[in-house]
Order: C-alpha cells, then sequence, then structure tokens
C-alpha cells in the first residue's frame, strides 16, 4: 500500500518553498530519513528527508514548482508491500504521546474536505507558534477557521496561500464564498470578494496602511527585445521584506565618518595572527564588537516595538546580523552573543558564516534573532548610503569605502584614513539626538579602542 509523503513544515512562519532539485527517482529504495528533495523557501535552501523506509511509488512534484507544508511530494510503498511506518504510526497530539484512531474508522479513512490540512490560522501567542511548528501528520485534525469583526469563529476551509492572500488585500476570509469542493475558498473566490467590496475586513486599529499597489507595466516589447526571469526565492523575500519596513517603519538616517588611520595599522599588525586561527581581520569583524558594546551603552537601539501593545521590547542578548552578499540575493547570517566573543573569535566566525551564506549552506535558524545589523558596501565602493531596518530590528548600521581625505589636525592638513558610516534608525522610537549620539560614540571607539574598556 502506498502512503503519501507531505511536504512537512520548514520552520517559523514558512508555509511554502520551491522545489530546487529532485533526489530520488520513481522506483529508488530509500532509507527513513533520506534526503529525497531539494526546497528552497525565502532565504535558504533545505533538503527534505524522509520520515519512512520503502519505495518511490510516484513522485507528486516537479523542479521548480511552488509546494505548500502539507501538500504531498512522493508516493512510498514498503517493501514487500505492506505498510510504511508512516502508514502504520498512528497520529500524535501537538503535547502527548501517540493516539489511537477509534476502531470505526481504522477500516476507512476519514473523509475531510481537502482545505482541513494545514488550514490552521496563523497564531501570534509563543505557545501557540511552537503547536503550529509540529509536523502536519502530528497534529490532531482541527477545522480550519477566521475570526470575523465580531469576534465569532467561523470555519474556513482555504489554505494558508489563500488565506494570507486574502490578509494583504484586506478581505475578511470568513465572509467569502468558496465556489470549490466542499466550499473550498480559492484565490479567484478571494479576488470576486474583493471585486464586489461585500467582504471588507476590519483593519487593526494599530496596523499600518498597505503600501500602494504597482501600476501595471506597459508592454516594454514596443521598443525593443527584452526577456524575463521569474523572481527567486531569495528576491521574493526581499522584495517583501523591504517593502513592509520601508512602508511601516518612519526612518531616519544619520550620517558621520571614523578616522580609522591608527585602527588601520594594528588591524594589519595582527592580520597575520587572525588568519593563523582561521579567519581575517577586517573592519566588520572590529565593527561587529564595537556595535555590542554600543549596543549596551543604549539599549533602545537593541529593542523591538510591539505596537499593538503600545510596548517596548528591549533584548538582553546581542546578536548581530551582518549582510552578505550572493549569487542569490543578500543574505543576512547572525552572529550570536557577540558581546561574549573577543575579535579573533568573531574574526573566525565572520569567515566561516560568510562562506557558508555564499555556498547556499545557511539555514532558516542562522538568519533569525537578529537584534541589530550591519551592512558593509566598502568592498564594492562608494561614499555612503541609506541602509532600510530589518524588522524587528529599530536600527541598522551601514559601512562605505574608506579613503584618505585631508583633515585639518594640530594646525595643519594632514592624510587620515576616514570611514563613512551611516545609521538609519526608526523614529518612532530612537529620536535625532540619541541616534547621532551612538553613531558619534561607534566612531570615537573605532578612533580610541581604549574607549572600549572604559565604557564597554
Amino acid at each position: 500500500m502506498a502512503t503519501e509523503l507531505k511536504l512537512p513544515n520548514l520552520g517559523e512562519n514558512v508555509h511554502s518553498g520551491n522545489v530546487v532539485r529532485l533526489l530520488v527517482a520513481e522506483g529508488d529504495v530509500i532509507a527513513e530519513q533520506q534526503p529525497i528533495l531539494e526546497i528552497e523557501t525565502d532565504k535558504a535552501a533545505i533538503e527534505v528527508p524522509s520520515p519512512t523506509a520503502g519505495k518511490v511509488a510516484k513522485i507528486l512534484v516537479k523542479e521548480g514548482q511552488t509546494v505548500n507544508v502539507g501538500d504531498p511530494v512522493i508516493s512510498v510503498e514498503a517493501e514487500g508491500g505492506g505498510k510504511t511506518e508512516a502508514a502504520k504510526e498512528p497520529p500524535k497530539t501537538a503535547s502527548g504521546p501517540a493516539v489511537k484512531p477509534p476502531p470505526a474508522k481504522a477500516e476507512k479513512p476519514a473523509a475531510k474536505p481537502e482545505a482541513q490540512e494545514e488550514t490552521e490560522p496563523r497564531k501570534e501567542t509563543p505557545e501557540q507558534e511552537r503547536r503550529d511548528r509540529v509536523m502536519p501528520a502530528e497534529r490532531p485534525a482541527a477545522p480550519p477557521s477566521s475570526v470575523q469583526g465580531n469576534g465569532k469563529r467561523v470555519l474556513v476551509p482555504a489554505a494558508p496561500s489563500v488565506r494570507r492572500f486574502a490578509r494583504e488585500i484586506g478581505v475578511d476570509i470568513g465572509a467569502v464564498a468558496g465556489t470549490g469542493p466542499s466550499g473550498r475558498i480559492s484565490v479567484g473566490d478571494v479576488k470576486a470578494a474583493a471585486r464586489s467590496g461585500k467582504a471588507a475586513g476590519p483593519q487593526p486599529a494599530a496596523a499600518p496602511s498597505a503600501p500602494i499597489a504597482a501600476p501595471p507595466l506597459p508592454d516594454l516589447s514596443r521598443w525593443g527585445e527584452i526577456h524575463r526571469e521569474q523572481f527567486t526565492s531569495v528576491r521574493r523575500a526581499t522584495a517583501r521584506q523591504m517593502t513592509t519596513a520601508w512602508s511601516t517603519i518612519p526612518h531616519v538616517t544619520q550620517f558621520d565618518k571614523a578616522d580609522i588611520t591608527e585602527l588601520e595599522v594594528v588591524r594589519k599588525q595582527y592580520s597575520a595572527k587572525v588568519e593563523k586561527a582561521g579567519g581575517k581581520l577586517t573592519v566588520t569583524a572590529v565593527l561587529l564588537k564595537v556595535v555590542a558594546s554600543a549596543l549596551k551603552v543604549f539599549p533602545k537601539f537593541n529593542a523591538s516595538l510591539d505596537m499593538e501593545k503600545g510596548e517596548i521590547v528591549f533584548k538582553h542578548y546581542f546578536h548581530v546580523g551582518v549582510a552578505v552578499d550572493t549569487p542569490k540575493g543578500l543574505l543576512v547570517p547572525v552572529i550570536r552573543d557577540v558581546d561574549q566573543k573577543n575579535v579573533v573569535q568573531l574574526s573566525a566566525e565572520l569567515a566561516s558564516i560568510s562562506d557558508k551564506t555564499r555556498n547556499g549552506k545557511l539555514t532558516l535558524e542562522e538568519m533569525q534573532g537578529g537584534s541589530f545589523t550591519v551592512s558593509n558596501l566598502g568592498g564594492i565602493g562608494g561614499t555612503g548610503f541609506a541602509p532600510i531596518v530589518n524588522l524587528p530590528e529599530v536600527a541598522i548600521l551601514g559601512v562605505a569605502r574608506a579613503s584618505l581625505e585631508p583633515v585639518f589636525r594640530e594646525g595643519s592638513f594632514q592624510p587620515r584614513m576616514m570611514l563613512p558610516l551611516s545609521l538609519s534608525y526608526d523614529h518612532r522610537l530612537i529620536d535625532g539626538a540619541d541616534g547621532a549620539r551612538f553613531l558619534r560614540w561607534v566612531c570615537e571607539a573605532l578612533e580610541e579602542p581604549f574607549l572600549l574598556m572604559l565604557e564597554g
């Protein structure tokens, strides 16, 4: 008997992915936990293992296809014609051991609407988010639902992608009439409801206004030859994240320059020692240590805003994201507990995680939990730029290329190595004076490392 293996939960707030590569073929005999396909999510490539051993009866997806969590990907048949372990194993509850189904349902699978698979509405509390991370096969079936404006919960047979689409365009999914089997709601049903104006959902008071939709492109081929390429998952995720950040956060960008003439002398002096430890002593590695110290002096920059509750969430950890340029787009791995590591350790970890990022081996967990971000474009060039804050953080430091400039010191102009820095921050929490103080502190720490021992 063949059993369909479904795409498991891929991580927090990850609902779908693109099939990059099939790792098995029909007729292959696979072992338990053997990778069966490679999925590319918003910002990571993940190998999906098989939860059971058996023979691949049929492949249900193809390369390049977008697959939602809970969708069947392959059909597996136990060798000898018996049931696979996945088929034999009774379903588990989210918080307890496996529960055997009633005898009446053992002979005949429960006929439930297709929409009830993986349609658990997205929750906001930590306990509910932990429950949502349980694999679909291990969750008890729960009818999909939606909360209407009157607080009542109604059954909503709709896939997560359809529910998300409805939220994004402001449609109350609970008021949409489904035209599919068992009343299943499709994207077309949501669009029809939006056009009729009968299913407009109430907007939370603290929610930002939706970004203005871009007008459709004209026929650009009228003026010459063109070609089109689909967004990669990374580009799609970046576009979505940057649009949300730009339309939500009132940005202010502060500019300053740090005199790193003496720092460059010390950096070159100790470069060989750091290379022996497996790293490279770069300005970014030094900045990580400086930024971690600055976040302790200015705790507002190490916080997040909870607009729904009207609270500032101060973090007592110092995890710094570092923007890395890759062939797939900009990725931001996070270096954890920066305040507890010295510059040599940070240099080695930065080199390691940068290589991992460029080779596409970064996991979702390694890109989450950052409290501040550093983006260094100095290796490419430029005199300055205004980076966009990475939600839910409240600030980001941009670094441009250092250059020799004439600086008036001690009665004469002297050639000094000046490093342009730009600090973008959320003006809802951070005032201009705070931004100027923070950036000046970072500059002085680079110019006078002894300041770190005094205040860091």
